[in-house]
C-alpha cells in the first residue's frame, strides 16, 4: 500500500572483550559503568534504567536483559555494549544513540478526507522522542481511513525533516482516484444469476453510461453483504443463504477492482402449512387477508413486468421480505384499533415434506388489552393558540388509540404551515398501569406573517408592481387577514380578505371579501373591465367526515366593460351591471403537504344561483366540479433527522363546469374560456381564448369575441412531479380539454391535447409557475395540422 517510514533501530550485544593487557575475566565482574553517546538523556538515567551496578557478574542473559531495558524507554535508535579492561580495572561500557524529538507533523495533499480528519487519528505525542512504530501505526491509519473511501490507490510518505537536529514529519498523501469496480463475480450461486444479485446491490461496475462510474464504496458492500444480497435469496424462498468469502481484487496499475463473493444458497423452501393463534378481536378469516402467499389475481403492474420479461418469485416459494411486511400489516391494524400494546410473532418452522424443503407458518398473537387516550399534549407553540392547534386533530382524549387517525392528526397540524418543517412526530408514552397513553405533540414556532411588495410582469398584463400583507395566524388563533394591492399599465386590484375557522369558538367558519379591480387585458384585444364587490361566506363541518366541509355564501358584484370587446360588441351592456349571487359548496379535502400535495384527494362540487328573485340584471345557474387525486410512487434520501425525501408524485385532476340560463353582460367572468395559465380555464400548449366551441383559433392574430366563450367546458390533467420540498416542484404532464355553447353539447371525447413540463416555486405572493408545453391539436389557418410549442408562466395557486 504505502513506503513505510523507518529508522536504524539495532540492538547489538557486543562479545566482551579483553584489551591490552587485561584479562577475560576482568569483563565478567566490571569494576564500573561507563556510559557514551548521550547528549539529552543523562548517564545516571540510563545506568538506573539498565538495572544493572558495577560489581555485577555478567553473562550474556544479563547483557541481553540490560540492553533490552535500555532500548524499552523509547529514547534511543541504536544501543551497544562493550568492555574495555586496563590497568587490571574492567569498564562495562553502554554506547547509545539518542532518538530525536518530535517537534510536529504536517499532512499534505488531503482533499477527500478533510485534513482535521485525519488530524484526529495521529497518535505522535510531540516534544518526545519519534517513535518509528507510531509513525508506521499512522500510515496504517490513514490507509485504512481513505480504503473505506474507496480510494485504494492512495500512496501516504512520511517524510522526515531534521535540519535542525529535532525532528519533523510531513506525510505527504497521493490520493489517487477512486477505485472502480469493472466487474462482479457472484460464484457458488446456482438458483439466481449473477446479473440478479448484482441488480440487488448498490455496488455497481463501471458501465458506459456516465452515471455508472462503478465507484467502490466499503460500507455500502458491507451494506450489499450483510442486508441487500440476503434479502434478495430469501425474497426467492432460499432463506439459508450464507456469504461464505468476499474478495476485492486491486490492479494498482490501472485503478480498476473485481469484487468476488461467494455465496451458499442453501435449499428453496416452499410455503406450507399456515395458521393463526390467540386471535380474538379479529377473525382468522379477516387476518388471513394479509396472508401474501395465497393465490391472487395478478395485478396490473406484474401482467406489464410479465410482458417486458421480468419474472416473479416463483409461486409457491417462500418470500421472507413479504412475510415480514405482512406480519407489520397486522401489527398496523391492531394499533389501528387500539391494541398498540399487542405482540404479534412471527413463526416459521423449517421442514421436510416428500423430499421438498417447506416451511410451516404461524401467527402467535397476544392481543393485550386495547389503549385509551388519556391525554394530548401541545408543546413548543409559544404563539399559536392551543385551541386553534386542537382544531386539527382529528382523535380525541377518551378515543381508542388509532394509528392512522393519529398520522392524519399530525398531516393537519403539518398543513398549517405555521411551524417549522418537517414537525417532529408525535410521541406516545404510557399515562397508567391500564394502559392508557399520552400523545404529545412537539412543535416550533416559525414566522408567518410577510410584508411583499415588489415589480410583476405578466402576459397580457404588462409590468406592474404589488405590494401586499398577509398574517396567516392573526392573533396566533388561526385566523388570516390579507390585503393585496397590485397595479400597473393594465392592471389595478385592491383586495381585502378576513378569514375565522372558528367563530366563537364553534367549528363554523367565516370569509369575508371586499375587492375593487380595475384591469385591462390586451391579449386577444379583451379590452377593460371595473368590478367591485364583496362576499360572506360560512363553512359547516359535516358529521363523521372530519375532511369535509360544506359552504354557504352570498355575494354581490358590480361589473362596467368599455373597449376591446365590449367596442366590438355592441350587444354588450357597456353600463354598469349587478349580479346577486348565493353559493353552495361541498368539499372533501385529504391532501397533505401543501401547496404541492403529495398524497391525498380533494373533491369539490359548487352551485351558485344569481338573479332570479335574488335581483340583479342576469338570471342564470353556475355549476362546477372538481376532482384531484395524489399518490406517492417512491421516495429519495430524506432519512437524516430534521431532513425532508424528495417525493415522486403522480397526480390526476379533472375539472368541468356547465351554466344553464344566460349569464348577459358577466359571461366576461361567469362563462368559460380556455386554454393557457393567465385567463379562464388552463389548457397548456395553446394561447389564452385559442380554444373556442368552434375549434382552435389562432389567437395571436384574432380578437377575442363573444364567440369565444362558452358555457360548458372539461378539461383534466396527468403529471408525474418531483417534489423537491415545500419550495419547489417540478413535473411532466398531459392536458386535454374543450369548451361547447351549451351543455347539452358537452362531449368529453372529442379534446385538444397538450404535453410539456414544468417547474413551480413558491414566492411571496404564491406559487410561480413556468411550463413549456406542446400543442397536439394546433391547426394552421387552412386546417391543417401545426403542433407547436407554447411558453406559459402564472402566479398563483396552483394546485
Amino acid at each position: 500500500m504505502s513506503r513505510l517510514f523507518s529508522l536504524p533501530l539495532a540492538i547489538c550485544v557486543a562479545s566482551i572483550t579483553a584489551h591490552a593487557q587485561g584479562t577475560a575475566s576482568g569483563c565478567v565482574l566490571p569494576d564500573s559503568v561507563a556510559v557514551r553517546g548521550n547528549k539529552r538523556v543523562t548517564s545516571e538515567k540510563i545506568r538506573a534504567d539498565a538495572g544493572l551496578a558495577a560489581g555485577d557478574s555478567l553473562n550474556y542473559r544479563v547483557l541481553q536483559r540490560t540492553l533490552r531495558n535500555v532500548f524499552a524507554t523509547g529514547a534511543f535508535d541504536d544501543v551497544q555494549a562493550g568492555c574495555e579492561v586496563s590497568g587490571g580495572h574492567a569498564v562495562l561500557t553502554l554506547t547509545v544513540v539518542e532518538r530525536p524529538l518530535l517537534k510536529g507533523f504536517t499532512i499534505k495533499g488531503a482533499k477527500v478526507i478533510s485534513e482535521g480528519t485525519l488530524r484526529g487519528k495521529v497518535e505522535l505525542p510531540t516534544n518526545r522522542p519519534l517513535d518509528p512504530a507510531a509513525v508506521r501505526a499512522t500510515v496504517q491509519k490513514f490507509d485504512s481511513m481513505y480504503q473505506a473511501h474507496g480510494y485504494y490507490l492512495a500512496r501516504i510518505t512520511p517524510v522526515p525533516d531534521t535540519t535542525a537536529g529535532d525532528v519533523r514529519i510531513a506525510f505527504n498523501i497521493d490520493e489517487g482516484r477512486h477505485l472502480a469496480i469493472s466487474g462482479v463475480d457472484i460464484q457458488g450461486n446456482k438458483e439466481l444469476k449473477d446479473a440478479q444479485v448484482v441488480s440487488a446491490m448498490k455496488i455497481k461496475p463501471e458501465a458506459f453510461w456516465f452515471w455508472r462510474k462503478g465507484e467502490f464504496d466499503d460500507e455500502k458492500f458491507q451494506g450489499d453483504l450483510s442486508e441487500r444480497i440476503p434479502k434478495l435469496y430469501e425474497q426467492h424462498g432460499l432463506i439459508d443463504v450464507q456469504i461464505v468469502k468476499d474478495t476485492l481484487l486491486v490492479d494498482h496499475s490501472n485503478g480498476k477492482g473485481m469484487l468476488q463473493v461467494t455465496v451458499d444458497e442453501g435449499a428453496r423452501y416452499r410455503v406450507g402449512t399456515m395458521e393463526i393463534v390467540g386471535n380474538h378481536h379479529f377473525t382468522t378469516d379477516e387476518l388471513m387477508r394479509y396472508y401474501p402467499f395465497q393465490a391472487r389475481e395478478q395485478t396490473i403492474t406484474q401482467r406489464l413486468r410479465g410482458v417486458l420479461g421480468h419474472k416473479d418469485r416463483d409461486i409457491g416459494s417462500f418470500d421472507q421480505s413479504a412475510w415480514d411486511d405482512a406480519t407489520t400489516a397486522i401489527r398496523n391494524a391492531y394499533s389501528n384499533e387500539g391494541y398498540i400494546y399487542a405482540q404479534i410473532r412471527p413463526v416459521v418452522d423449517r421442514s421436510m415434506r416428500d423430499s421438498t424443503p417447506v416451511v410451516n407458518l404461524r401467527w402467535e398473537i397476544d392481543e393485550k388489552t386495547p389503549a385509551t387516550i388519556n391525554r394530548i399534549e401541545i408543546l413548543g407553540n409559544d404563539y399559536t393558540n392551543e385551541a386553534c392547534i386542537r382544531e386539527q386533530l382529528i382523535i380525541l382524549p377518551g378515543d381508542v388509540f388509532n394509528q392512522d387517525r393519529l398520522i392524519r392528526s399530525y398531516q393537519n397540524i403539518q398543513n398549517l404551515n405555521f411551524f417549522e418543517s418537517p414537525l417532529p412526530p408525535p410521541d406516545t408514552k404510557p399515562a397508567n398501569d391500564q394502559g392508557d397513553v399520552d400523545v404529545i405533540f412537539r412543535m416550533k414556532e416559525k414566522r408567518t406573517g410577510s410584508i411583499n411588495f415588489g415589480a410583476s410582469v405578466g402576459q397580457g398584463t404588462g409590468v406592474g408592481g404589488f405590494i401586499g400583507l398577509t398574517q396567516p395566524n392573526l392573533f396566533g388563533a388561526c385566523k388570516s387577514a390579507s390585503i393585496q394591492w397590485q397595479f400597473g399599465q393594465f392592471i389595478n386590484d385592491f383586495q381585502l380578505s378576513y378569514t375565522d375557522p372558528s367563530v366563537k369558538q364553534t367549528r363554523i367558519s367565516a370569509t369575508v371579501t371586499a375587492y375593487h379591480t380595475q384591469s385591462r387585458y390586451t391579449i386577444a384585444d379583451l379590452g377593460q373591465s371595473r368590478s367591485s364587490g364583496a362576499s360572506l361566506q360560512f363553512g359547516f363541518p359535516v358529521r363523521g367526515s372530519p375532511f369535509t366541509r360544506f359552504f354557504v355564501s352570498y355575494g354581490g358584484e358590480a361589473v362596467k366593460f368599455s373597449g376591446g370587446l365590449a367596442a366590438r360588441d355592441t350587444s354588450i351592456n357597456s353600463q354598469y351591471n349587478f349580479r346577486s349571487t348565493l353559493g353552495f359548496t361541498l368539499t372533501h379535502d385529504n391532501r397533505i403537504d401543501l401547496p404541492f400535495a403529495s398524497a391525498g384527494s380533494e373533491r369539490t362540487i359548487t352551485a351558485q344561483l344569481n338573479g332570479g328573485i335574488l335581483g340583479g340584471t342576469a338570471s342564470f345557474q353556475r355549476y362546477t366540479t372538481e376532482l384531484r387525486n395524489y399518490t406517492t410512487l417512491g421516495t429519495l434520501g430524506g432519512s437524516a433527522p430534521g431532513s425532508q425525501p424528495m417525493k415522486l408524485v403522480l397526480g390526476v385532476t379533472a375539472r368541468a363546469g356547465m351554466v344553464f340560463g344566460s349569464d348577459g353582460p358577466f359571461f366576461y367572468s361567469q362563462s368559460f374560456a380556455l386554454g393557457g395559465t393567465q385567463y379562464g380555464e388552463q389548457l397548456r400548449g395553446y394561447e389564452e381564448f385559442s380554444v373556442t366551441p368552434q375549434g382552435f383559433v389562432n389567437a395571436t392574430n384574432s380578437n377575442a369575441t363573444r364567440t369565444s366563450f362558452g358555457n360548458a367546458f372539461f378539461t383534466s390533467t396527468v403529471e408525474l412531479g418531483l417534489r423537491f420540498n415545500q419550495m419547489l416542484y417540478t413535473d411532466v404532464f398531459y392536458d386535454a380539454g374543450n369548451v361547447w355553447n351549451k351543455p347539452s353539447e358537452f362531449d368529453p371525447t372529442r379534446l385538444f391535447r397538450g404535453v410539456g413540463f414544468g417547474v413551480a416555486i413558491v414566492t411571496p405572493l404564491g406559487p410561480l409557475g413556468l411550463d413549456y408545453a406542446y400543442g397536439l391539436d394546433r391547426v394552421d389557418q387552412f386546417g391543417n395540422k401545426k403542433p407547436k410549442w407554447q411558453l406559459h408562466f402564472k402566479l398563483g395557486q396552483l394546485f
